[in-house]
């Protein structure tokens, strides 16, 4: 029992003390949960064999992530041995196929969650071969897998109608279709990521936002297609949305987000990215309705002013919640947005690279009143000096971490 409670490091070094010791620190009883990513350049599949002979059905959760020298037989044997799995990481383990997902649908029923990003020879095979025999899975992380189409999501959905989470990210040929098989039969969906999956649009999350009333996280950075539509259809249907991210969506305004804040009272995190259509507007309204807003982010929001930072620092999560805002390329940001930020005591980091009206001074005036606060920013030299012989040396800007 004391051994049970041990890491890998550990064990192996006990078993190392006396045949008695060994005996105890390699039952299978206590490798419940391996993680060998600190160990990943020196794992072959041979290692992983072992693993699973000795481990055998006390094995719940296993992280091979990184690993790219296991392959599909390793994987194989696995499952054959450990069919109690419930947590499978495999992020990052190139040389696995379509093979590594059949052996895991014949042997791994009671399998929950699997993360196959940047397992690129991953296709629709896999899906389709995890909806037959893994129907309890919660989590799915295929980011980067852009071999996967609609047909790969059609099949998963239909058999794994339970899933909680699901990452797209990197997908980039999944179209408007996979979305509404996947609003059609994934009523407990929480999370969803869908990041650069380029050729979505309106028509696609607004079956995710119909379908996925529970849904509380989104991303969906990068897919540059979605207008106001989208915020107005998660205002509607997603009152549990906490976390929001858009960011290069330049087609979303204030109006969309206006009608998002008053329906989405719970919201923690937004990304606002280079949302160049965003004006105080937003911040007013996030400002009144929003009383658990931790971070944002609104670099590159150009019309954003001190007046819209001014209502935010006077907010509801001012003084309690908020911890991070980025104000990154925000030109029209002065000293007065830091004054305005004073009272956010939550306050532990601010972003401000490139805006070009924000003083030193400012920024030692916020960290009088907020001293552990960590400040992202950079200073151009007034005047840099004469070098010796006349000429003047060129100076980059400096960042500053303060």
């Amino acid at each position: 029992r004391i051994f049970s409670f041990l890491d890998v490091v550990t064990l192996c070094r006990c078993a190392q003390v006396s045949r008695a010791w060994n005996v105890l620190a390699l039952d299978g009883s206590n490798w419940q949960r391996i993680d060998l990513f600190d160990f990943q350049r020196d794992i072959e599949g041979r290692v992983v064999e072992n693993i699973s002979k000795r481990c055998g059905g006390f094995l719940r959760k296993l992280s091979l992530r990184g690993c790219q020298g296991v392959g599909d037989n390793a994987l194989r044997t696995f499952a054959q041995n450990c069919r109690n799995i419930e947590v499978l990481n495999l992020n990052g383990c190139t040389k696995i196929t379509d093979a590594t997902c059949t052996s895991l649908s014949k042997f791994c029923s009671k399998l929950r969650h699997l993360d196959l990003a940047s397992c690129t020879s991953i296709t629709n095979l896999s899906l389709k071969a995890l909806s037959e025999g893994c129907p309890l899975l919660e989590q799915l992380i295929i980011s980067w897998c852009d071999q996967v189409t609609k047909d790969g999501i059609q099949a998963l959905v239909r058999g794994c109608g339970g899933l909680k989470a699901l990452s797209l990210k990197g997908c980039t040929q999944l179209e408007d279709e996979a979305l509404k098989y996947i609003g059609a039969h994934c009523p407990e969906l929480v999370t969803l990521n869908l990041q650069t999956c380029l050729q979505i649009t309106d028509d696609g999350l607004i079956t995710i936002c119909r379908g996925c009333h529970k849904l509380q996280s989104l991303c969906a950075s990068g897919c540059s297609n979605i207008t106001d539509a989208i915020l107005n259809a998660l205002g509607q249907n997603c009152p549990r949305l906490r976390i929001l991210e858009v960011a290069r969506c330049s087609q979303l305004t204030d109006v969309g987000f206006t009608t998002l804040a008053r329906n989405c009272h719970e919201l923690e995190k937004m990304d606002l990215e280079e949302c160049v259509q965003i004006t105080d507007s937003t911040l007013i309204q996030l400002s009144i309705h929003c009383p658990r807003l931790q971070v944002l982010s609104l670099s590159h929001c150009e019309l954003i002013t001190d007046d819209g930072i001014r209502h935010l620092g006077n907010g509801a999560c001012a003084h309690d919640r908020l911890e991070v805002i980025e104000l990154d390329n925000c030109p029209l940001i002065t000293d007065a947005s830091l004054e305005h930020l004073k009272s956010c005591h939550s306050l532990e980091r601010i972003e401000l690279y490139d805006c070009q009206q924000i003083t030193r001074a400012g920024i030692k005036r916020l960290r009088t009143h907020l001293p552990n606060i960590k400040v992202h920013a950079y200073f151009a030299p007034v005047t840099p000096p004469p070098s010796v012989g006349g000429s003047r040396q060129r100076f980059c800007r400096c960042c500053i971490i303060l």
